[in-house]
């Protein structure tokens, strides 16, 4: 049997066609990283989002009010030019028109229920959580007329692993009651709705 570049049976050309793929898609990365090297710099796809490499937004979720409480989402956006992961409950810092910290209080929406798990970012791709409180039901300890809180204005967030840091406008400023208790969602691909 004839072995030339025409005779090769059409299964063996699509390993050949495979371990080409492979090795081209190889070679690439190894390019990445030497290119990534000879610049001085140390980025792993898929490496925990570092603190500059993040925006956000903590924004109220329409139609979420109810009952005394409404839900605002936090949107953590990858503003790297490389792929970076969040992971996990993020841990907020509630701030006045000032920057002034605010009372801020965490706790899980769900203790218990659930594993946080790793969410890979593109370049310009989000990751949210939801936060529930109530924003005009004072808590103890609070003045029950007019606002229990100053407005948040916008808040820090500390997400993943090597405690990556961003600040969000909170659209719109908002009082948050019961010296500033949120409960906070895990991070995750999907948007908070209603």
């Amino acid at each position: 049997m004839r072995y030339g570049a025409h005779m090769i049976e059409p299964r063996t050309r699509r390993v050949v066609g495979s371990a080409t793929a492979a090795a081209l898609v190889a070679a690439a990365v190894l390019s990445s990283a030497a290119s990534a090297a000879s610049a001085g710099t140390s980025v792993v796809a898929g490496a925990p989002c570092k603190t500059g490499e993040l925006s956000g937004r903590f924004a109220v979720v329409p139609g979420s009010g109810g009952a005394g409480n409404i839900v605002y989402s936090l949107q953590v956006r990858n503003r790297s030019s490389h792929v970076c992961s969040v992971s996990g409950l993020p841990r907020l810092q509630l701030l006045g028109a000032t920057g002034r910290a605010l009372p801020t209080h965490v706790e899980p929406a769900f203790r218990g229920a659930g594993t946080a798990v790793i969410v890979y970012l593109s370049p310009g791709a989000s990751a949210w959580a939801s936060a529930r409180f109530t924003p005009d039901v004072s808590g103890p300890g609070e003045q029950t007329r007019g606002q229990c809180e100053p407005a948040a204005a916008s808040v820090r967030a500390t997400v993943g692993p090597v405690a990556a840091q961003l600040v969000a406008p909170v659209v719109p400023a908002t009082p948050v009651c019961v010296s500033g208790r949120l409960s906070v969602s895990l991070l995750s691909r999907v948007k908070p709705t209603a």
